[in-house]
Parts: structure tokens; sequence; C-alpha cells
């Protein structure tokens, strides 16, 4: 243990010095091919060339000035979301979890000035993972999450994943103001909400006036083929989340809303002072300009075809380690019928990173850009790490 740092993770015991591409070398020379991607956040890879030259030309000029002035980069990042996405306005975090802590509190002033303060209820559901702030663990409510921290913020009522039946009646209750959910869970084990869910869900907040909350964090910025998860079922949302990918690995959030849902965040009404830093913005807006590039999302979907395709082949070749692969896009799950946790162990010793989930499953998300060649050597490197786990 190093002393210096607060024990809240159990680290592996690894430590890198570099990286390129979907490749990490560690400190000791050790190269690791790298299908976690950071969680999902380098989802260009390690040093991109574009990002390495968009951030060192940008700390070059301005890095910080805070929000009491206009940020150039800000408003030409707000302006490119704006164009590819539902929204009318972006307010910029510097994670997540900041865009969780918005997108409630956008909820609760929007009924606060329509004159119903009641309606400030926000349901959520099992198997979420939506941050570590108050309101994030207070949304999930599940004792792994909440345990020592009470008392936690009222205010949120947790339904079974995926049950339409309890949601129908949830949503009619006078006190319900929004629903947030994950269209494809992340932490949860890789879990997709059919398309015909969501899509019922939204039927159901249009019909109720409950604002629909997507929390795009993890499943977002191209993860599944789309720029974003919902574009899948049809729908929009009326708030979304987004940080993890859409910075390429440097720290930034954003929450994304109509003018409908975000019309009682007037001035004073919140604030950051490293959001929407001009640092932020502008590795931020190359990433959108790559990510909406005709040629980006094909690509992603072919690749998502040819690596599903080798883990659907990997689990009948390990059907004592392996039950299936779930997920969406490049944001893959290997069920395990294993724990998960010594499958992503015998991967350190194969040379390849992976993530563990709940739900007995490994989360497999590699860059978005990783060469055809590196997909297959991570397939033969998963395979050598199940072939000893079945020794």
């Amino acid at each position: 243990m190093i002393p210096e740092i607060l024990p809240t993770y159990n680290r592996a015991p690894l430590a890198f010095a570099s990286g390129e591409g979907a490749w990490l070398t560690t400190t000791t020379g050790e190269r690791f091919l790298d299908f976690g991607a950071g969680i999902a956040v380098n989802a260009l890879g390690h040093a991109s060339p574009d990002l390495v030259g968009v951030l060192t030309e940008q700390a070059g000029r301005l890095w910080h000035v805070s929000n009491l002035y206009r940020i150039p980069e800000q408003e030409r990042l707000a302006a490119l979301l704006v164009e590819h996405s539902f929204a009318d306005t972006c307010f910029f975090t510097n994670s997540g979890t900041e865009a969780m802590e918005l997108a409630v509190k956008m909820a609760r002033r929007h009924w606060h000035a329509a004159g119903q303060p009641e309606r400030s209820t926000v349901i959520a559901f099992e198997g979420a993972f939506h941050g570590r702030s108050a309101a994030a663990i207070a949304a999930v409510g599940t004792p792994k999450m909440t345990e020592g921290f009470a008392p936690l913020l009222p205010g949120f009522r947790q339904l079974p994943w995926g049950d339409m039946e309890a949601l129908e009646e949830a949503i009619r209750a006078p006190d319900t103001g929004a629903v947030i959910l994950e269209p494809v869970q992340g932490e949860g084990g890789i879990r997709p909400l059919p398309d015909a869910d969501l899509r019922r869900i939204r039927a159901l907040c249009d019909e109720t006036g409950a604002l629909l909350i997507l929390d795009e964090v993890q499943c977002g910025m191209g993860r599944t083929g789309r720029l974003f998860a919902h574009e899948w079922a049809g729908i929009t949302p009326d708030i979304m989340l987004v940080a993890k990918g859409i910075g390429g690995g440097f720290p930034i959030g954003a929450v994304l809303a109509t003018e409908h849902a975000a019309a009682a965040m007037t001035a004073g009404s919140h604030g950051s002072t490293y959001g929407g830093n001009p640092l932020g913005c502008a590795v931020a807006a190359r990433v959108v300009e790559i990510m909406t590039d005709p040629a980006f999302l094909p690509e992603v979907n072919r690749k998502a075809g040819l690596l599903r395709q080798g883990l659907e082949g990997l689990a009948a070749s390990h059907p004592g380690i392996f039950a299936g692969v779930r997920g969406s896009g490049l944001m893959l799950g290997l069920e395990c019928r294993i724990a998960p946790a010594d499958v992503v162990a015998a991967g350190y010793g194969a040379g390849i990173l992976t993530v563990p989930a709940a739900d007995g499953v490994v989360r497999i998300l590699p860059p978005l850009n990783i060469p055809d060649a590196d997909i297959a050597e991570g397939l033969s490197r998963l395979d050598r790490a199940a072939a000893t786990l079945a020794l």
C-alpha cells in the first residue's frame, strides 16, 4: 500500500509509463494490449496524434480563465454538440459525476419553476451506476454504494431493471418528476435496455410530463456504433449526461438538454470553476469532429462485428469459462461462469487489460479506432488467458 494515497481502490500491480494506440507499456518495459481504454475513456487510443496536437497548441495559448468570461473553445464545442444531438444547450463539467449532479438539479428546478415542487422524485434502476457523489449513490441505492454514508439524499426511487410494469405505476405517481437510466448499463454488466422498452419509457414520459434523463457517460460518444446509444431506438431524451470518451482521455463531461428542460437554470443556479476550460473543450471539440466524420462510425460498427464474432468463438472454445457475449458496438461483455476478477487477472499474465463488472461479466471496451490486427491479437491473448484458467 502507498500510504500517501487514500486506499479506496484495489489496484492491479501494474504501473504504466507510456501508451500508443491500443497499447500500454509499463515502467518495467512490459507491453499490454488495452481492451479497457481507461474504462471507455481513451476512445481514440493512447497518445492520439490528433488530440496531442490540439492539446499542445491550446496549452501554448490559454489554459484557464473561469466562467466569469466567454470561452470561445467552449462555445465551439457546444455548437458541435447541439448540431449533432437533440440538445438546445450544454453545460460543461469535469466529470460524469458532476454531470449527474446537474441533471438532478435541472430536473428538480424545472418542476419548481413550473409550480410543482412536489414532483421531485427521480426514478432510477437497479444495477445502475451514475457516479459516487451524494446524489449519485442515493439514486442507485445499493448497500455496496451507500453503506456508511447515511443519511442519504432523499427523492430517489429504484425499480428492477427492465420492469416496465413497475415503471408504468411509478411514473404516474404525483411526486415523480424524472426518470434516469443508462441505455446500456456499464458497471451493471453491459446490459442493453431493449429499444422497445426505451421507446415505451419515452412515451410514458411524454404522457406524464416526467423528464427523461439518459446517462450516456459510458455508452455514449460512439461506443455503441452511433454517436449516442439512444439513437438506435429512434428517441431523444430531455437531458443527457456525457463524459469519458468525449475528452479522449482529458477530464471533461457535459450535460446536454432541451430548452424546455433547462429553462429554469438561470444565472447563479449552477456553476463550475474548471468546467468547460479551454484545454478540455479544445480536445473534446476535436473528438466530436473525428467521431462525426461520415466514415468514422461505420468503421466502429465493422470493427465491432469482427470483435463480437471473435469473442463468440472464444466463448464457444472455453465453455467452462464463458457463457456467451452481450452488449452493443464496442461495448461488449464476456459472460463468465467463474469470477470476472479471475478472468481479468489471467489477462494480466497474457498481456491484455479488461475491466470487471457486475452480473458475472468482463467488459471489453477497446479504443474505437483499434486496428483490425490489434483485435486479432487481443482475441489471441484472451484465448491464452482462458487456457490458463481451464488448467
